[in-house]
């Protein structure tokens, strides 16, 4: 029996390319993300190019009810999800903390924070009755390195490393995974999305080195997943070459 993964943000970037790589080991998938019409046309290809089962869930993380409903609407057999990847997430603005935005502040944590708590206690539930899983929580360097200008965007992502701890002790006694992923710079849609569609001030944050794909991330997903069930991998930190820490990139 094919497995199932449920993967958060599927619609871009490190989701996209982990439903691409999940679907060509042979997992059927649960898709979610705001963008309906990017979840179809992602599902049609995988479907297309994997022949595997897909399940298309669009739903705003940030909202509590949109998340339950869909969820358990999806029908039961859907429900038996052997590895969740907690991946959607976003940044909003590049502001000093006396300057920064109440709302870009609400729509970080919501998503990054809350989202994934939303998510985690149903699949989690899911999981218990299904007497095994792994939950992979997507964070970033950031909960490792505060940066200037960032410290709320850091501050929610340290709380995605903390929740990968704890969540890890809580569903030990369950034979549940729990891993984190700690990504550098990659080259997705983020600094757009922080930058609030300002395309040439986004692409700067790439220039003059070679930043990770989404595809790299993906990668390292599916490694930690596919250790033997008595290997759990509690955190990797994976960085461009030329990336020291969070704010140290060598630019040619």
């Amino acid at each position: 029996m094919a497995k199932i993964a449920l993967i958060t943000g599927a619609t871009a970037g490190i989701g996209e390319a982990c439903a691409h790589l999940f679907a060509r080991e042979g997992y059927h998938l649960i898709l979610t993300g705001r963008r309906h019409d990017r979840l179809d046309r992602l599902a049609q290809t995988l479907n297309t190019q994997y022949n595997v089962e897909i399940a298309v869930s669009p739903f705003d993380v940030r909202n509590r009810t949109q998340v339950v409903n869909a969820l358990n609407s999806l029908p039961e057999q859907w429900k038996r999800v052997d590895v969740l990847i907690n991946n959607a997430g976003l940044s909003q603005g590049l502001d000093p903390i006396h300057k920064g935005d109440y709302d870009d502040w609400d729509t970080m944590i919501d998503t990054n924070v809350k989202g994934l708590l939303y998510v985690s206690k149903l699949v989690a539930n899911w999981m218990i009755d299904s007497k095994g899983g792994h939950i992979v929580n997507v964070s970033s360097i950031a909960a490792k390195n505060v940066y200037a200008n960032g410290s709320v965007y850091c501050a929610s992502k340290a709380a995605v490393d903390a929740l990968n701890q704890g969540m890890r002790i809580d569903l030990l006694p369950y034979g549940i995974r729990v891993s984190g992923i700690f990504p550098g710079a990659v080259d997705t849609e983020f600094s757009e999305v922080r930058f609030k569609g300002d395309k040439e001030r986004a692409k700067k944050v790439y220039e003059g080195f070679k930043p990770l794909a989404a595809a790299d991330v993906a990668d390292a997903v599916y490694y930690m997943v596919s250790r033997p069930a008595h290997i759990n991998i509690n955190e990797l930190i994976l960085m461009p070459t030329a990336q020291a820490n969070a704010t140290t990139i060598h630019r040619k």
